[in-house]
This record gives C-alpha cells, structure tokens and sequence, in this order.
C-alpha cells in the first residue's frame, strides 16, 4: 500500500520532504500546491503537477496525507486546521509555548472531518521530544537540558524574514559552552534560557530599511529572541549567499538522574543529532510520521496526535514480523 501525499508550499521544509519521498519505495509524491504562480514553481520529482492552493479541495480523494510546509509563525496556525477539514494532515509547528491551542485548533477541525492531524513533528520539536519523555520516565528523579546548535534555525530565520525590511536572514542558535559541561558533569543547575544560548542573525536589509528599528524588533519579539541574548548583522546578499547558504543545525538531549535506595548512583542520557542539513533532515521525520497518519487514519482514528501518541512501529514500511527479526 502506497501513501499518496500532498505538499503544501514549496520551501526548503517541503523540498526535504520530496527528498524523503523519493528515498521511501511506499511513499508517492502526487502534487505540490503553492500560493505563487504554479508556472513559476519548478519541482525536482518529474511527472508531478504544481496546482495553485486554490485548486487543492479537487484533490480531496487523490491525497492520502497533506503535509503543511509554511512557517510557524504566521503560516500553520492558519493552514493546518484549515486544511485538516478535508485531508489527514502533519506539519512541523515548533512554537513551543503555543503547541497546545495549536493543538485543540487542529484538534478540533480534524475530528469535525474525521480526519488525523499530527503536529509538531520534526527534530524539536519531535524527535527530541520523545527522548525527553523516554528519558524522564526511566529516570524519574533527575532533570532534563535541551542544548540546540550551533546552526540554523529554520523557524526563527523565517521570523526575522517576516519582518518589514528584511530581505533574507539567517539565524543561528548557539550553546553556552559552560552550561554543557556543567550538565555533562552531572550538575543540575536551573538555567534561564539566556544561560543555556545565544542567538546570532545575519540579515540582508531592503536598502533604506530602518535597521535600528528591525534590530529592535528582532530582539523583542516573544517566544524566539526576547528571553535570549541576540546580536544582530547586516550583511550584504553576497555575503549572505557566500557564507549563510548552508542550513546545517544540531543539538542534544541530557537527561542527568539518580537510582537507588538513597539515590547513590549517577546517570546520564544523551541523545545527539549533528546535521548537514536541517530540512531535509526534518522533511525525513515528517515523512515518516506521514505514513503513520495515514495508517492511523485508515484504523478509523481521527483527531489532532502529537510525536508521543504514535507506537513506533507505525513509522516504519517494515512489517511486524520484519521489525522483530531485523531490528529488536
């Protein structure tokens, strides 16, 4: 059984996406829906038609998982809930603090349609959030550290390109060195999150823009700079391509816990990502927890599911008895 999947937009997210597709034998890659001129648009998979998002309700039979591929921001509060009224959906929200009316949104509009709404997949959230969950159950007296970078992220560099004046921007996300090695020794100190990273951005301002103005609203925006000591570059757009073009990111996960009677003995859990490539790396995730979409959804399910509500098994093309044999 082949999933048929859509793709909303056409950015670096959903070009990993496609990427992913290709590499899976079970996935296909029916259509690409963009807000631009569809002419315009011009897809790596051969044979597969770009359609305005206009046309998409056509497609509400040829489309097994419809993957949302716009930015936390402005794009996914609006979009998911809005198309998971016609098809099983997934996307890749990642403004943490707002995940849960995120979720009742999609939560909601995807029962109405009976339809499966999987949110915030992707490395963190996603991935990082399950070895968070994973880690805390095994060791329930301990504390969690989440470290991010350095590298790019895609979600905050899509914030600062949405602000007036900007023309493109890079930012990257970087560990305080002191903080790891305090966590890696086993110390379980309480960070604020200024001490746990800095953000750097490189932005290519419109000429004329106001700089101080966009500098100021970079660092003062909510839930992506403000808590966060943030140094702001303009940059030219040579020098953007020549040394930003790359999107590379990373991170890792420390659990630091205790066992025992009179909690004697020391733990540490670390699960860590490096990443050439941080959309594609993310599109794979998506791809695979859009098959498991699809499988729930054909079990009868419906609803808004987040990473911790998927079995495992569900995301791979493997079969039960494959998985046992092969990879237990």
């Amino acid at each position: 059984m082949k999933t048929r999947i859509g793709i909303v937009g056409y950015g670096n997210l959903s070009r990993g996406v496609e990427s992913a597709i290709r590499q899976s034998d079970d996935l296909e890659l029916v259509a690409v829906f963009t807000r631009r001129n569809p002419d315009s648009v011009k897809i790596r998979t051969q044979g597969v038609p770009v359609a305005g998002t206009d046309e998409i309700e056509k497609w509400k039979d040829r489309i097994d998982v419809l993957v949302i591929g716009g930015g936390s921001a402005t794009d996914l509060p609006v979009q998911t809930p809005k198309y998971a009224e016609m098809f099983n959906v997934i996307d890749s929200f990642d403004t943490h603090a707002k995940i849960p009316e995120h979720f009742a949104n999609v939560d909601a509009a995807a029962k109405r349609a009976g339809k499966v709404g999987i949110i915030s997949i992707g490395w963190d959230p996603g991935m990082f959030s399950l070895m968070r969950m994973i880690s805390t159950a095994v060791l329930p007296e301990g504390k969690n550290y989440t470290f991010w970078g350095k590298g790019v992220s895609q979600g905050h560099s899509d914030a600062v390109r949405r602000i007036e004046g900007v023309v493109d921007a890079r930012q990257y996300t970087i560990p305080v060195d002191s903080a790891v090695d305090t966590v890696r020794r086993g110390e379980t100190p309480d960070f604020t999150a200024r001490q746990q990273h800095t953000r750097e951005c490189f932005v290519v301002a419109e000429e004329g823009a106001d700089k101080a103005r966009i500098e100021k609203e970079i660092k003062e925006m909510p839930n992506y700079f403000d808590a966060y000591d943030t140094t702001v570059h303009f940059i030219t757009a040579e020098e953007m391509k020549r040394d930003h073009s790359g999107l590379p990111h990373g991170g890792f996960v420390i659990r630091s816990g205790r066992t025992g009677f009179d909690k004697e003995n020391k733990h540490i859990i670390e699960y860590n990502l490096k990443l050439d490539s941080n959309p594609e790396f993310t599109g794979s995730v998506i791809a695979a927890y859009a098959r498991a979409a699809h499988r729930l959804n054909i079990e009868g399910q419906t609803g808004c599911k987040t990473i911790f509500d998927i079995p495992a098994a569900y995301l791979s093309p493997l079969s039960a008895e494959e998985l046992r044999r092969t990879l237990l």
